[in-house]
């Protein structure tokens, strides 16, 4: 019987599942969207409905591979996002969605109390409420409920848990709370007593694709599958389409669209702080070893309100796709402030094709990328091997206004970059694979302008 190993993605937009073979194969795919509950501030969701969602995903993979033995199971996600549990581990508030506007008081707060020029050199990261560190304060000073809380798990950690695994927390993840000492790799103090956090509000810290135990929940065919956290999804997309290596940048365009390159863990608080400072953050990488250079923007969520200017749904976005990516350019049609609240277009004809304002918007998402990417080099160094992968790099308009901003790159055949890099990260935690660096790589074709 054919071993398989299964990887899911809790991202923003829905849950990605895949079922992947030993040898890196995706087989099949699954998806559920995410229910989040719109709020004056963003987006907030139950912590059951995270664990339904992903395993909703999960099923409708499955269900399409009926032969084969699930012998691991890894899950990653997104970032930020956590959910608090009490002492007997039941959920005592909702979880604010990443990119929820709540918590910038919350934020000052604790950079008053640890300094925040400190806080930016330890964490590398800026003092930001989208940090799970403002999250949970401002849970605490809104939600009566949340101070019973004894437990904070991010996203995958939750879901890993809720299936029956230990509770630990993974690094790449970690890094992106406000919590963790970048350097010592480990909690920090300072910042947990800043937000009152009580004894053990975080578990054990550990690497991606450690094994958090065996599932006792769930499917009947995930049973008795080994548990891992796949770590943060960008991070995690990386190893999806084999982008570890020395020199390697992965181009992730999802609802935020990231570029992480991987580096040997020499960076120095003054250079954490001028990271920074440009826009680009450090952290642990799932590949054990490695730290992670990470630029980004909320391209996807940006490039959202162009379609419903334009009344374009996802069932009709080929044909604008197809139109955009036949132009030359975009005609002098030109978005201004396309990571603003209120972006703007200018240049517009007495008769605009809205092919034209389309290509406009992935013109001004690709000049934003171009920075990201070049700031990311002041930390990594010139760019060895661009790989782009995610989502919205299967739109054919998407890829060729990549190619005019950044020039050459690899486009691997990875359906889900997340989904695959968490289940073979799950192999590692069987113990199919000795690391990281070792997994199979996937098929690539090479795209120039």
């Amino acid at each position: 019987m054919t071993e398989l190993l299964v990887g899911v993605d809790v991202g923003t937009t829905s849950a990605k599942a895949a079922v992947v073979t030993l040898d890196g194969e995706e087989l099949a795919h699954g998806r559920a969207p995410m229910p989040w509950t719109t709020v004056a501030t963003g987006a907030e969701m139950s912590a059951a409905a995270l664990v339904d969602t992903a395993l909703a995903a999960v099923a409708d993979a499955l269900e399409r591979v009926p032969e084969g033995s699930v012998s691991a199971l890894g899950v990653t996600g997104m970032a930020e996002t956590g959910v608090l549990l009490d002492g007997a581990g039941r959920p005592v508030a909702p979880a604010i969605a990443w990119h929820d506007a709540r918590g910038e008081g919350e934020a000052t707060a604790v950079g008053e109390l640890v300094g925040a020029e400190e806080f930016v050199w330890r964490t590398g990261l800026g003092l930001r409420p989208l940090c799970s560190i403002a999250k949970y304060a401002w849970l605490r000073r809104h939600h009566p409920a949340a101070v019973a809380g004894r437990r904070w798990l991010n996203v995958a950690e939750w879901v890993v848990h809720a299936l029956g695994g230990e509770q630990f927390a993974e690094l790449s993840l970690a890094s992106r709370t406000g919590w963790l000492d970048l350097a010592a790799r480990d909690w920090w103090p300072e910042a947990l007593a800043a937000c009152q956090a009580p004894p053990g509000l975080l578990p054990p810290l550990v690497p991606a694709g450690t094994a958090y135990g065996r599932a006792t929940a769930g499917p009947p065919r995930l049973r008795g599958a080994v548990l891992t956290v796949g770590g943060h999804d960008h991070h995690c997309g990386a190893v999806g389409v084999g982008a570890v290596g020395d020199g390697d940048v992965f181009d992730s365009c999802g609802t935020a669209e990231a570029f992480i390159a991987p580096v040997v863990p020499t960076v120095t608080p003054s250079q954490v702080a001028a990271l920074v400072g440009i826009g680009v953050n450090v952290g642990w990488h799932v590949v054990e070893g490695r730290q992670a250079l990470l630029g980004a923007q909320r391209a996807g969520l940006h490039l959202r309100r162009f379609l419903d200017l334009l009344g374009v749904d996802d069932t009709q976005r080929d044909a604008l796709d197809a139109a955009a990516a036949a132009l030359p350019d975009a005609g002098g049609v030109r978005v201004e402030g396309f990571e603003s609240e209120r972006a703007a277009l200018t240049g517009l004809g007495p008769s605009p094709d809205p092919a034209q304002v389309w290509r406009a918007a992935l013109e001004a998402m690709a000049r934003r990328s171009a920075q990201i990417l070049a700031a990311v080099e002041q930390g990594a160094g010139p760019t060895r091997r661009l790989v782009v992968g995610g989502g919205w790099a299967r739109i054919a308009a998407v890829r060729s206004t990549k190619r005019e901003r950044l020039g050459v790159f690899d486009h691997p055949e990875v359906h889900e970059p997340g989904a695959r890099g968490a289940a073979l990260l799950a192999g590692v935690a069987a113990g199919r694979y000795p690391h990281a660096r070792a997994l199979p790589q996937p098929p690539s074709r090479q795209e120039a302008a």
